[in-house]
């Protein structure tokens, strides 16, 4: 059972990459349903997944056929369709991507809710068609458990430092392009048009997504193409000397490759006190964007949240 390991567990890219990239390419299918039912909303947050205590899951799907979901359960290892008829289910090890696909349009199909997506996935290179995709996948059940993990640990700290933020801001939310975690600041100014270049993404989905100047930052667990799981934190636009900024804890450095500021989620998971050293790499990261920037701090920023206390609002004098 996931709830009975540590509260980080070990999460390594030679154990756990190849299931971690497994899902990463099954998630996709079910992101392009997202896709092609939901009217488009600023930034595609339409699309994206969100956690839940047994793994991720879309936003309700309104389709042609009544409305549905469709989810990860990570804990029973299925993939789902939940509408009001009831849930079926699919399991997670399948040997391929093309057998996953096949099976989750037949399941799209028998419960109603036959939708065409686009048959190859994004942000991954190759970007090959799911339905041509059989090499062989491996799906284990425990790397399974230890993602669903790290990803509600991870998600916890992001909530709480999204709510020292009274700007505009994404939810957390988890995007099956790019298989991360991610919460982002926005200060309210438009951005620069973005050059695109985003593998096997159209350059209008990036450009939309950056219309505006933001700093954001996440977790990534590894993906497809594979990866050590890593904090991340970014701005765009890149502020000038961003990157010889000082930040915190002192494990954490800049990936001049990605162009982002990184922790290393073993250097998390085996510090002292592991959500001290995401929470100051979040706030460092995003205060070096911020002052840089010369965002408006002042106007944007407030007290962290806390469990049944609302934000505190001061009087403001008459005529303002």
């Amino acid at each position: 059972m996931v709830d009975t390991g540590p509260i980080w567990p070990e999460l390594s890219e030679a154990r756990d990459g190849p299931t971690i990239a497994t899902l990463h390419l099954f998630s996709q299918v079910a992101g392009k349903v997202a896709i092609a039912l939901l009217p488009w909303r600023n930034h595609g947050w339409h699309a994206t997944l969100h956690l839940h205590p047994r793994g991720f899951r879309t936003e309700p799907l309104h389709g042609p056929s009544g409305t549905f979901e469709l989810g990860f359960d990570l804990v029973d290892h299925l993939f789902t369709v939940t509408d009001r008829a009831g849930r079926r289910t699919l399991p997670l090890a399948a040997p391929s991507v093309s057998a996953f696909h096949g099976g989750a349009q037949a399941l799209l199909a028998e419960t109603g809710h036959k939708v065409r997506i686009h048959n190859a996935p994004n942000e991954v290179d190759p970007a090959i068609a799911f339905a041509a995709d059989d090499r062989p996948r491996i799906y284990d059940a425990d790397s399974a458990g230890r993602l669903l993990a790290a990803l509600l640990q991870a998600d916890r700290l992001l909530r709480l430092f999204r709510s020292s933020f009274l700007g505009k801001a994404s939810p957390v939310h988890f995007f099956w392009g790019s298989f991360d975690l991610a919460v982002t600041r926005f200060s309210g100014r438009p951005a620069p048009l973005h050059p695109g270049g985003v593998p096997n993404l159209p350059d209008d989905v990036t450009r939309e997504a950056y219309s505006h100047e933001v700093s954001s930052a996440g977790f990534w667990p590894g993906g497809a193409n594979g990866g050590a799981p890593i904090f991340y934190s970014y701005a765009y636009p890149y502020p000038p000397a961003f990157a010889e900024a000082k930040v915190q804890p002192a494990e954490a450095r800049w990936d001049t490759d990605l162009g982002e500021f990184v922790l290393d989620y073993e250097s998390v998971r085996t510090a002292a006190d592991p959500d001290s050293a995401v929470l100051y790499f979040l706030r460092s990261t995003y205060e070096a964007a911020a002052d840089l920037a010369h965002w408006d701090r002042s106007a944007l920023e407030c007290e962290t949240g806390k469990p049944r206390t609302p934000r505190r609002v001061s009087p403001r004098a008459p005529g303002r």
